[in-house]
């Protein structure tokens, strides 16, 4: 399995007034880990977006374990959780300098096509792109 690992910039604006961070942020954490990983393997959205295809959500969840606050430094853990061809499932884990996670969380996505926004099969739109994934990807056992 392979995960990426991306610093996150917290800014002030990203906290109320207790100095937590805002729950919303963590979403905008995940895509900022997935996009990273999508980098670090090679692939972009945008190239996706050429080949006339979006990748949108169809869900999310996020575990809040210890809350972040402004001044600390922490991480976006992201990896392929599962890839069935149809949806794509990617797990994130937000750690601190010493691997404490304080929140995990997954988000599910599925191809669409931009001219209709129907569903399309990602192994067949990507083939690269999917067979990286089916290499990278969570195993049963992990």
């Amino acid at each position: 399995m392979y995960i990426s690992k991306k610093a996150i910039q917290i800014f002030y604006a990203d906290s109320d007034m207790m100095g937590v961070v805002y729950h919303a942020n963590y979403l905008k954490w995940f895509e900022l880990g997935r996009s990273a990983l999508i980098e670090e393997l090679g692939f972009n959205y945008l190239a996706m977006e050429a080949e006339g295809y979006f990748a949108p959500v169809y869900d999310a969840h996020v575990t809040y374990k210890k809350p972040v606050r402004f001044g600390e430094n922490v991480y976006v853990k992201t990896w392929v959780e599962e890839s069935n061809g149809i949806r794509t499932v990617y797990g994130y884990q937000i750690v601190d300098d010493t691997n404490d996670v304080r929140a995990e969380g997954s988000t599910t996505h599925v191809i669409v096509r931009k001219d209709n926004f129907r569903p399309a099969n990602f192994k067949k739109a990507f083939p690269e792109w999917f067979a990286k994934y089916e290499e990278i990807k969570k195993k049963p056992a992990e």
